[in-house]
């Protein structure tokens, strides 16, 4: 076993006068949050500067974990602060043993803490009781702890469309505050030019409510929203407009227009959509499908299903997807359709029928997304605890799991539509600003995955 895959600790034994060993981290907000939780300094949360007890946490983790290690217990703990550490700033800590009293196993460390720049934050000392016993542990044997900083991955995300020129999108029927509101805002971020579309006097008179001037951009005025989507299918058809966003209409009305035949949307997969979800506790992007539109896909929707999530992921930039197919258990059961589908997609996937990334299934949602419990079940599986794309067996498990993630896991969402020729956005009253950029920046990326593809 190499040393990255095992953790070891330093006995008092062991221990050296002058040895030390350090860490680096980064203040996030979510450290911010999590500090302010823990402390009960809630005005913590809405500060770009860190009190001393970030440091001094970070210090204890060092010793607790690095040097000594598994075992230590701190007993005691001065520190003393130089100057704050700001939100995104670097701070490295550094633990170096002073002194050791064989009496009563105790190691006295001095503690110093730095930012990027060499910058002196804070300095103090520890003292610890060592442990007597060489402890050494597979990493795989620790317990899975990921805090992640809400919203992360999606701002990653925003910067990276924010490379390329903004689309020309048509906002359709966008008669409430809210929806004038995101499409102002992702214009404003440079990801689209909006081409607002739907009765003027509405649109006008919500703008207002928003306190927004829609005067920099087009608008079209239409009588009624069923018109309003028409008109926005036929510009996309005639490659006057790069997207659709749906504005305040119901979504059956938004896609007829792109489905019917004369707009020549349609591409040779059906159209299904994506839930994009940031999830703080997952190392990636997670993409759910279908939660919106197919409701009970048989197994030839759901070869389109997945091929189209797989596009999606590749525009995103993850080369080579991990799709899992989900059922409530994870073996085939001639009872449970959803095994026998997700069989017979891995192995079309195998045979070259599904492209693209790494398809595996039936998995339950637990060993589809925990290393832990795919351990546990003894399930190997190169999707199995790190899959990218969850393919729901329908529409109800699908929009289940992912309003779940987003209401009890403090997770944000965005929404598309794929098998379009154009990027199909879809979003809801209840997105956060976030959210509707999100839905952008994955719409300019498709946008620029298919052009290149052209190209």
């Amino acid at each position: 076993m190499g040393f990255d895959d095992a953790v070891e600790n330093r006995t008092f034994g062991e221990i050296a006068i002058g040895e030390s060993a350090s860490a680096v981290h980064s203040l996030t907000l979510r450290d911010m949050e999590m500090l302010a939780a823990v402390s009960g300094d809630v005005d913590l949360a809405g500060r770009d500067v860190a009190s001393g007890t970030w440091a001094a946490l970070l210090t204890g983790a060092v010793l607790r974990t690095v040097l000594p290690g598994l075992g230590t217990v701190l007993t005691a703990q001065e520190m003393t602060y130089a100057a704050p550490v700001r939100l995104g700033g670097e701070i490295t800590i550094t633990v170096t043993a002073r002194a050791k009293d064989a009496a009563s196993h105790t190691v006295t460390f001095d503690c110093d803490c730095t930012a990027a720049d060499g910058t002196l934050l804070a300095q103090g000392t520890a003292r610890v009781l060592a442990p007597l016993e060489k402890l050494r542990r597979a990493r795989a044997d620790l317990p899975d702890i990921v805090v992640g900083e809400r919203g992360a991955k999606f701002r990653a995300l925003i910067g990276k469309a924010e490379a390329f020129d903004p689309i020309v999108t048509a906002i359709v029927h966008p008669v409430e505050a809210n929806a004038i509101a995101g499409a102002v805002d992702a214009a404003k971020a440079g990801l689209i030019v909006p081409h607002f579309i739907g009765p003027q006097a509405k649109i006008e008179a919500a703008a207002a409510e928003a306190g927004l001037d829609l005067s920099p951009y087009d608008l079209s005025s239409t009588e009624h929203s069923h018109a309003a989507a028409e008109l926005a299918a036929r510009l996309a058809h005639e490659g006057k407009v790069h997207a659709l966003l749906k504005g305040s209409l119901h979504s059956d009305e938004f896609l007829h227009p792109i489905l019917a035949a004369e707009n020549a949307l349609r591409t040779e997969h059906r159209l299904s959509h994506v839930f994009l979800m940031d999830v703080p506790s997952y190392d990636r992007l997670l993409f759910i499908t279908d939660g919106a539109i197919n409701i009970a896909p048989d197994l030839a929707a759901k070869v389109d299903i997945v091929q189209n999530a797989i596009g999606m992921a590749h525009a995103l930039g993850v080369e080579t997807p991990r799709v899992a197919l989900l059922s409530a258990v994870e073996t085939v059961n001639p009872s449970i359709s959803s095994t026998l589908d997700a069989a017979a997609l891995s192995k079309m996937a195998e045979r070259g029928q599904i492209t693209g990334g790494i398809v595996d299934g039936p998995l339950a949602f637990d060993n589809a997304v925990s290393p832990a419990a795919a351990r546990i079940k003894h399930i190997r599986s190169p999707v199995a605890g790190q899959a990218d794309i969850l393919v729901a067996p329908d529409l109800d498990a699908g929009n289940m799991i992912a309003k779940q993630l987003e209401y009890l896991a403090a997770s944000e969402a965005a929404g598309v539509v794929l098998g379009a020729r154009v990027p199909v956005i879809l979003t809801s009253r209840a997105d956060t600003a976030q959210s509707r950029l999100v839905s952008c920046a994955v719409a300019v990326l498709l946008h620029a995955a298919r052009a290149g593809a052209r190209a």
